[in-house]
């Protein structure tokens, strides 16, 4: 306040002894602005305005004394100091005017008081300031604290450690249903209500704070309401000691939690369990099992099973029926496959149509064999979904914790890697893992590594075989067959990696090199003094599936220059079973473009008379396995008899594959067959070798190979 100089109001009538005043002031280093003023009119004005650090007056005024002028200063600054400095002031008047408020008074023959008279009483104002500060500061503390309190809705409670009571305030015994006069002072009123399993972790906390281990006490329990219901509560608290560290109250609240709580073991719960089914989830799953491989270390005779199950054929429920109707039938599966169980086993569902269940407390195989048995007879009978009647089956893998196993991601993919095996041996089925199925599982790991890899390598080639004219033993066209040039495992033939190109999709990119590799060939040949007149590629289900497939071949004819009556796709049965509408516009579009359409191992699939009629097929060719047989003249003699009248009727070319004895081909003329392809007349050979095979075949007298294969 001295630092930026005094504004003060001098109450004055005198102007000379106004200015000396100001004079002595600045003398002894009060720097001050003063405004003087001579009326009580004026003097009022002043107080109105403000902005005043002292009030000098002096006690003699023309119709105005100075205790009038203390009485309104008092009224209306009572924050600024006043002091009299007057020189007819008399001792007794100054004594009134301290009582009524005034700082001091100094008579003006005693100017040599005025300085320190005016620090003292800006001091002293200071102070008055700040206590009042202080007090208000004190007093919105203790307002917010009520505030804060109320609005947070916590109970509070002091507890006297000396004296061993505690108060508990009325909101503290509310929350608990008690009214004012219903809990007592007694600690026990409070630790008697606390669930048993948190008294223990209650007390602890207490005391471990009582004891100075902690700098607070806090601790989440469970205590009972008067309603009979258990409420979650956090109480905090901070203890107050004396000099020595001793307690001797321990001073707290008690917040209300339980809907956070119940907030809380909802997440937990929706972490561990199946959003749709409510089954535990693969985490949960995996949770139970780590403890029972626990359980094994320390009793090595525990025994228990994981079965890994998969839907049979779910997907075709999705896809005719809707996704809503499927989440239906899963919810159903799920009820079901809890109530073929016992109590102690757990089931779970891992995702999609894919469920475990962990088989607690077995003696062997035999007992995880009878649980399958048992969720195989649950389904026997249909599910009753969205007004549709739907069987369920599934195929089921087990694996044993017998197996010494140390991860519970290890047991989950040994009963995967079985359920597999029992899918592909037919579905609906149940199959026991053993170290064979793994050693399996790894090789076709590898080999789906060294396919994805040997695609952008260039590790395969094409090998063609010739298409015969059983009449006149003439080539009438080749088929391109694929090889893999493993560079480990050296050749590598089409049954050991087509299934697994088709299931990982790279039978798309393999498919695409070979059309376009094997017309780039007939391109060249083409221009032999024996030109070939077709040539045969295999299309996979998964590319015929892929909408591109015929600008793809598109393309390909036109970047190689060859006709397409010259090209002929072999696609096979499962392909236009899977497709239906679709593949058979796509199917049109091909024969658009002039090509030829093959139909593959005909005769051990779906096929039937229907689908020759729908489907633009221009070729049967009847399987090896078929042919192989005829010399037997059995059943599949009739087979092939009956296939040959089929594509005479239907107007069809007929092609019998896998010929390997001059016997077979006498049968096939017997049986009027048209064309034959097969060992007995060429294995497949290299590109290199198609000029010399084609000469060798078709350069002697009569030759009529440019008839082709559809003439």
């Amino acid at each position: 306040m001295m630092g930026r100089g005094l504004r003060i109001l001098h109450l004055e009538d005198n102007p000379a002894d106004a200015e000396l005043i100001r004079s002595l002031l600045q003398e002894g280093g009060v720097a001050c602005e003063v405004d003087r003023v001579a009326t009580r009119s004026e003097f009022e004005a002043a107080l109105e305005r403000g902005g005043f650090d002292l009030i000098l007056s002096d006690y003699t005024l023309p119709g105005f004394d100075g205790m009038n002028a203390l009485a309104v200063a008092r009224l209306r600054r009572p924050e600024v100091p006043f002091l009299f400095v007057s020189g007819t002031i008399g001792e007794e008047h100054a004594v009134e005017g301290l009582k009524q408020g005034a700082i001091d008074f100094v008579i003006k023959d005693r100017f040599v008081r005025l300085v320190p008279a005016v620090r003292r009483a800006l001091e002293e104002s200071r102070e008055r300031e700040a206590r009042v500060a202080a007090e208000q500061a004190l007093r919105r503390s203790e307002e917010r604290y009520a505030l804060a309190a109320r609005g947070a809705n916590d109970g509070l409670w002091d507890w006297d450690v000396v004296e061993g009571k505690v108060f508990f305030s009325p909101r503290w015994k509310a929350m608990i249903g008690f009214d004012e006069d219903g809990i007592g002072d007694r600690l026990e009123e409070w630790l008697g209500r606390v669930h048993a399993q948190d008294l223990p972790r209650l007390n602890a906390q207490l005391h471990a704070h009582l004891e100075g281990l902690s700098e607070h006490f806090e601790c989440e329990y469970r205590i009972a309401h008067r309603g009979g219901q258990e409420l979650w509560m956090l109480s905090r608290g901070l203890a107050v000691r004396d000099g020595g560290g001793k307690p001797l109250r321990l001073v707290g609240s008690q917040t209300d939690i339980s809907q956070r709580k119940l907030a809380e073991q909802q997440l937990l719960h929706n972490a561990l369990h199946d959003a749709l089914t409510g089954l535990p989830n693969r985490a949960a799953f995996t949770d139970r099992l780590t403890m029972l491989l626990g359980l094994v270390k320390r009793r090595p005779r525990f025994r228990f099973a994981v079965l890994f199950l998969d839907l049979d054929r779910f997907k075709l429920v999705n896809d005719s029926l809707g996704h809503v109707t499927g989440d239906q039938l899963l919810v159903g599966v799920a009820r079901r496959l809890e109530a073929s169980l016992r109590e102690v086993d757990t089931v779970a569902r891992l995702g999609g149509d894919e469920f475990a269940v962990l088989l607690d407390n077995i003696r062997g195989v035999g007992d995880a064999t009878h649980a399958a048995e048992r969720i195989k007879d649950a389904f026997e009978k249909p599910f009753h979904v969205d007004g549709h009647e739907v069987f369920a089956s599934f195929s089921v893998g087990i694996a044993l914790s017998e197996s010494g196993y140390l991860r519970p991601d290890d047991l989950i993919r040994d009963a995967d890697i079985a359920m597999y095996r029992a899918k592909a041996a037919g579905r609906g089925r149940c199959e026991v893992f053993d170290r064979t199925m793994h050693t399996l599982a790894l090789t076709q790991l590898k080999l789906e590594t060294d396919l994805r890899r040997s695609v952008a390598a260039g590790e395969f080639a094409l090998v063609y075989q010739p298409v015969i004219s059983i009449a006149d033993a003439r080539i009438v066209g080749l088929e391109a067959l694929i090889r893999w040039h493993h560079p480990e495992r050296g050749l590598v033939l089409p049954g050991e990696f087509i299934a697994n190109a088709e299931e990982t999709g790279l039978i798309v990119d393999l498919g695409r090199w070979a059309l376009t590799e094997a017309l780039r060939q007939l391109e060249a040949w083409q221009r032999l003094p024996q030109p070939l007149p077709t040539l045969n590629v295999n299309v996979s289900p998964r590319q015929l599936a892929e909408s591109s497939i015929v600008a793809e071949v598109s393309a390909a004819l036109r970047a190689t220059g060859v006709d397409g009556s010259r090209l002929g796709l072999e696609i096979t049965e499962t392909a236009l079973m899977q497709g239906g509408d679709e593949i058979r516009r796509r199917l049109l579009e091909l024969k658009q473009l002039g090509v030829r359409l093959l139909l593959d191992d005909f005769g051990t699939g779906y096929s039937s008379l229907s689908y020759l009629s729908r489907f633009p097929i221009d070729v049967l060719k009847i399987d090896a396995s078929f042919v192989n047989q005829l010399e037997r003249r059995g059943q599949e003699s009739e087979i092939v008899r009956t296939i040959l009248a089929i594509g005479r009727n239907l107007s069809k070319t007929v092609v019998a594959e896998g010929v390997e004895t001059a016997a077979q081909v006498q049968e096939l003329k017997a049986l009027d067959c048209q064309y034959g392809q097969g060992y007995y007349w060429s294995r497949p050979v290299d590109a290199q070798d198609v000029p010399a095979l084609l000469h060798s075949w078709n350069s002697r007298p009569g030759s009529n190979a440019a008839a082709g294969l559809a003439s």
